[in-house]
């Protein structure tokens, strides 16, 4: 088969796809916080490479149609669940004994700063799995929904509107999975540690708002790479009744 550059391009979307997502899953076990309107709003770092995937995402959709999309989708999936199972047969491993020793850790990672960085964060990858499938199925469809009622116009509002309703599910179900088991809405902890019910909510209202509006701001960005597919690579927007584009 002969690696064109429309399927070159195709690779290089799904690579860079998959790679925000697997480090989104990684790095999603760190709070940070945003200081607005006079307050702190905690959110997730795995936040940081989300926009990006909200551009393939539409970008995938638009020239290469839902039925490709959905199968980027199950790729991604499986991805980060094979991700999830190589972790796990490293932690099952034998340490080597000298880095036990209390000056390993000056220049080696120590068994429990892997814990720290990998085992604690299956419960994000896992969780991330699936709010990713059922988020990008109704980001899928609602795209496409949209486009059979405007056509190839609006793309603006297909581009945002699909992220807003998806991204509302994505954000509560991974919030919820990952972070809920440590929520404690009496004296009595549940699982390894306590996170108050306000923390909760607001991280699920931080990381939604933020999504929408990277979602709002990169729209031009959305427009420009539009054009740049259209114009260089000289693909055209799958119609909205076209299960596939060709690739």
């Amino acid at each position: 088969m002969k690696l064109d550059a429309r399927m070159t391009l195709f690779m290089t979307l799904v690579g860079v796809f998959l790679t925000c997502l697997l480090v989104g899953n990684l790095i999603g076990g760190k709070l940070t916080y945003l200081h607005v309107f006079g307050r702190d709003w905690v959110i997730s770092a795995g936040e940081i490479p989300f926009p990006l995937t909200f551009i393939l995402t539409d970008l995938i959709n638009e020239f290469y149609g839902r039925q490709t999309a959905r199968r980027v989708t199950l790729l991604a999936f499986a991805m980060v669940g094979l991700t999830v199972l190589i972790i796990q047969i490293a932690n099952q491993a034998a340490w080597f004994p000298p880095a036990y020793g209390p000056d390993w850790g000056k220049t080696n990672m120590t068994p429990f700063a892997f814990q720290n960085v990998f085992i604690n964060a299956v419960t994000i990858q896992v969780a991330s799995m699936f709010a990713f499938l059922t988020a990008q199925y109704v980001d899928i469809g609602a795209f496409f929904l949209i486009k059979r009622a405007t056509g190839n116009r609006f793309l603006w509002l297909r581009a945002t509107g699909s992220t807003a309703i998806s991204q509302l599910i994505d954000t509560i179900v991974i919030v919820s999975l990952a972070f809920g088991l440590k929520v404690t809405l009496s004296p009595l902890h549940v699982g390894r540690s306590a996170m108050s019910f306000d923390t909760l909510t607001s991280i699920i209202i931080t990381s939604y708002l933020v999504k929408v509006a990277v979602a709002v701001l990169v729209t031009p960005v959305i427009y420009g790479a539009h054009g740049l597919l259209e114009r260089v690579w000289n693909l055209h927007p799958v119609p909205a009744e076209v299960e596939a584009g060709d690739i």
